[in-house]
């Protein structure tokens, strides 16, 4: 079943392609605007690929959660790789993720070398205005996704149990097994629902180039501790542990700073207050969590730091991202068109809504609806963007404005 969509939506052209520049403009403008967190970044994309420029149904961007959802690392920075993949090839791909993930690197780089001036930004109203916004923007995601991907009882049912599994088994545990157990729902009770052959898509990627990409990842992830345990080289060192960390952790966001801490704060590069600091910054930015590394490799007390030590660190925590997605979607491609996977597909496309549901709540809303001015904010948001059809970019700076207005504000109204 298609979602229904209003005259002006665009369709869907899974044969169109887009040169650099273009695909770099479109997410240089998301890396600029997208506030929220990783799950917050998926409806930035679903809003701007799916609804406003028809780059792919929302069944094929379902699919590709998914994926991401199984694969380590950052899933939403994997997400857009993988659209500016499709969209561009390899090119696209590096367009998409230099757009989204240079706009906050670069300013936690400057951060780290203007933190006391900066000063901690918790409890600022105009970032408590964009986490507010945020929860509008995931519920149309979630609203919009529903539509399409669980439009019958037993689907809709599905997403609420994932959503039920996600809240009360904490962490990738619980999404895991959503997804889990979405598979065998639909391998077992919705095959009939899954007669609609999935959505084609020209990944247009080698087969020996996938193999050797899932090699190289391979060969890094257990090669580079024992290189890193046999040299003195603080590259070599700052490589090993920055790519562990984007490589190991599944889910991404917030789940990457245990291992960071571990890594960069245990072994003496950054010091506690400074690691703390930069990451109460990395909130008040834009674009992946995972950029956070750039602040932690311009801060670092050793060779390479600065600049230069920012973006290794950089490159070094993403580099999973373009060998797993490009190592993996050319096989993920071929699964989609078995019938027995599409019936999975259709369980686990279900589960996705529901996982985003979950996330809806904890941690969107829990975050970013702390009292009755972010509850306005969010409901106004939302009317902007579903009725109104206001674009991302512009409600994001109104909500910081109104966010940083109501300190203000609020005195004149208890008068």
């Amino acid at each position: 079943m298609s979602e229904a969509k209003g005259p002006s939506t665009p369709q869907t052209d899974p044969s169109a392609r887009d040169g650099f520049w273009t695909i770099f403009g479109i997410f240089l403008r998301l890396g600029l605007t997208s506030f929220g967190g990783p799950v917050a970044h998926l409806g930035y994309f679903r809003e701007a690929f799916v609804e406003r420029r028809g780059w792919m149904s929302d069944r094929l961007y379902a699919d590709l959660v998914a994926l991401c959802q199984f694969m380590p690392g950052p899933a939403s920075s994997q997400v857009g790789f993988a659209i500016g993949l499709l969209r561009g090839g390899g090119w696209g791909g590096l367009a998409a993720w230099a757009g989204f993930t240079l706009p906050s690197a670069l300013a936690l780089i400057a951060i780290a070398y203007g933190l006391d001036a900066l000063g901690s930004q918790d409890g600022a109203g105009w970032l408590q205005g964009l986490k507010a916004m945020a929860v509008a923007v995931v519920a149309q995601a979630v609203l919009g996704m529903a539509r399409s991907l669980t439009p019958d009882a037993a689907r809709a049912s599905l997403a609420v149990v994932a959503a039920a599994m996600a809240l009360f088994i904490p962490g990738i545990t619980g999404q895991l097994i959503a997804i889990g157990v979405g598979a065998i729902v639909g391998l077992t009770l919705l095959r009939g629902a899954a007669a609609q052959a999935s959505e084609p898509f020209s990944a247009q990627i080698p087969r020996p180039l996938a193999l050797l990409c899932l090699a190289i990842f391979t060969g890094l992830l257990f090669g580079l501790p024992l290189l890193a345990a046999q040299s003195e080289s603080g590259w070599l060192a700052a490589l090993n542990g920055y790519f562990r960390a984007g490589a190991l952790v599944f889910g991404g966001g917030h789940v990457v700073l245990p291992l960071l801490q571990a890594d960069i704060v245990g072994e003496g590069w950054v010091s506690a207050d400074a690691f703390i600091a930069g990451y109460g910054a990395a909130q008040a930015v834009p674009g992946p969590l995972f950029t956070f590394a750039a602040f932690l490799g311009a801060a670092s007390e050793q060779s390479p730091n600065g600049l230069i030590g920012g973006l290794w660190a950089l490159i070094a925590i993403f580099l999973s991202t373009p060998l797993l997605v490009i190592g993996l979607l050319p096989f993920w491609q071929d699964l989609r068109q078995s019938a027995l996977a599409r019936a999975a597909l259709t369980g686990v496309n279900a589960a996705v809504v529901g996982l985003l549901l979950a996330a809806l709540y904890d941690p969107v809303f829990t975050l970013g609806i702390t009292q009755h001015s972010d509850l306005i904010i969010a409901m106004a948001s939302f009317v902007a963007l579903t009725m109104w059809k206001v674009p991302v970019w512009l409600v994001v700076p109104v909500a910081a404005l109104v966010g940083a207005a109501v300190p203000f504000l609020t005195p004149l109204l208890a008068l």
